[in-house]
């Protein structure tokens, strides 16, 4: 056997070990969680989802990978320009790959993939403003929430923690470690033209906003009535403490749901719907992508020489 043909061997258990362990994860959760009483589930979908209402949710969640389908085609507009198609392979082709990894680290090296070896700096640089972006939307909500529901102590310990680590970026970001350096980061990030960096924040924001939102809708299904100001401010923190946590994003319903717990939990909500929605989202935004993403990845012909 030529070294091509084991080359190619080894990219094909590569792909199947990727999906396997994507579906193997999702399977473990769905099966094993002893938090989650698959009857009344069952109960609860069936008595609270319409045609309609599920129709919705899914287009919640189209829109959500839609926006960030577009965020990945702005962004690499500056390197080169790709159609839609191409940037929805990339985005759902390293979704899947990241699930294995911790705080979706794998999603870098999945897009770097598609691209010439030589870009792979310019790739995983694009991919850090992108990700960054939606940080960005998260942490200013998020701390808008915290001082709305009045956790002061916890909104003012965390922007202590911001102004110190501004500072201690400013002291070191001329220190080199081989050759690199934060300021040398932050001028290639400047040398991405203007209208990019606009419009990839306007995706990002609108993104929040859909994903924010189709929780929301989730709870008025589940029969939980506050107040909107107060629901998206709760929503803001928990998606703001649990996107701050080390997690694999294959836990992620397990994150979100017990920060969840916590502090819808103050509303004296019913912990087994706060549990049932995190779930659906977790299955909504991620889940169903990796099922997508799994064809893209099984077709997947690196760029890598």
């Amino acid at each position: 056997m030529n070294l091509k043909r084991i080359n190619k061997a080894l990219i094909l258990i590569l792909k199947v070990s990727i999906i396997a362990l994507a579906f193997y994860f999702i399977y473990y959760k769905l099966v094993t969680d002893n938090k989650i009483i698959w009857s009344d589930f069952e109960t609860k979908i069936k008595n609270k989802f319409s045609f309609w209402i599920i129709i919705l949710l899914l287009l919640f969640s189209i829109l959500n990978r839609y926006l960030e389908i577009l965020k990945w085609k702005n962004l690499v507009l500056s390197i080169v320009p790709i159609s839609t198609y191409e940037a929805t392979k990339q985005v759902l082709g390293a979704l899947t790959a990241g699930i294995v990894t911790p705080n979706g680290i794998g999603e870098y090296a999945g897009k770097a993939l598609f691209y010439e070896k030589i870009k792979t700096k310019k790739i995983i640089l694009l991919n850090l403003v992108c990700n960054g972006v939606q940080m960005i939307f998260t942490v200013f909500f998020g701390l808008i929430g915290l001082f709305f529901l009045e956790y002061y102590q916890f909104g003012f310990t965390i922007i202590g923690i911001g102004i110190i680590l501004y500072l201690i970026i400013t002291f070191i970001k001329k220190f080199k470690i081989k050759g690199y350096s934060l300021s040398v980061l932050f001028e290639k990030i400047n040398k991405i033209p203007k209208k990019i960096h606009q419009k990839n924040i306007l995706l990002g924001f609108l993104r929040y906003l859909v994903f924010s939102h189709q929780y929301y809708i989730l709870f008025l299904i589940f029969d939980v009535h506050l107040p909107y100001l107060t629901l998206m401010s709760t929503i803001a923190v928990v998606y703001f403490l649990a996107s701050s946590l080390p997690s694999f994003q294959m836990f992620d319903f397990a994150v979100k749901g017990s920060v969840a717990l916590f502090f819808f939990g103050k509303f004296d909500i019913n912990e087994w719907t706060i549990i049932f929605i995190s779930t659906l989202m977790w299955f909504l935004n991620v889940v169903l992508p990796v099922i997508w993403g799994s064809f893209y990845v099984l077709n997947f012909k690196s760029k890598w020489k």
